[in-house]
């Protein structure tokens, strides 16, 4: 986690993998205990509240669709699925376009440490990919207190040059 000088708190990451491709990886601590904080990331009434409406078969080798916040629209597969610690799940599998989300959960006293890295995201995309799931993890604090989510576009578009300086330290 970092702080910018635009003031903005930054919880991700971004960083060139071995294949060529890129990853982020985001990480917070929330102020709830693991079994509400894995039910956010699982149940998909509560997932419509701050990423995505999910609909599909949410066990292990099942196949879903998701429609984000961010416009996209489009398959996955759940890869693990260990209640309340780890959730896996391919976006777009078997295509160009093919990603893997990676959630993991930690009890730390009355909180919850999540980290969740997706992979797979080409080089000249990862900046993007960053602000948005920066945007999403913030529109989930807000679901955990309780408030509404932001206006993700308006958030993406403010994190974004943040996001393209971050991997323009990459290369």
């Amino acid at each position: 986690m970092t702080s910018t000088p635009q003031g903005a708190h930054i919880v991700g990451s971004l960083r060139r993998t071995a294949d060529g491709n890129g990853a982020v990886l985001m990480e917070d601590l929330y102020d709830t205990d693991i079994d509400d904080l894995w039910t956010a990331l699982t149940d998909p009434r509560r997932l419509a509240r701050w990423i995505a409406e999910v609909d599909g078969d949410l066990r292990p080798g099942g196949h879903i669709h998701a429609r984000f916040t961010s416009a996209w629209d489009g398959p996955g597969r759940v890869e693990v699925c260990q209640a309340p610690h780890r959730l896996t799940v391919t976006m777009a599998p078997g295509t160009p376009d093919e990603t893997v989300i990676d959630a993991t959960l930690a009890p730390e006293h009355d909180k919850t440490r999540l980290v969740i890295e997706e992979r797979g995201i080409p080089l000249d995309e990862l900046a993007y990919h960053g602000a948005g799931w920066q945007a999403h993890v913030e529109d989930l604090t807000a679901h955990i207190h309780g408030r509404q989510a932001s206006d993700w576009h308006a958030r993406w578009t403010a994190l974004t040059p943040i996001y393209q300086d971050l991997a323009g330290r990459l290369k």
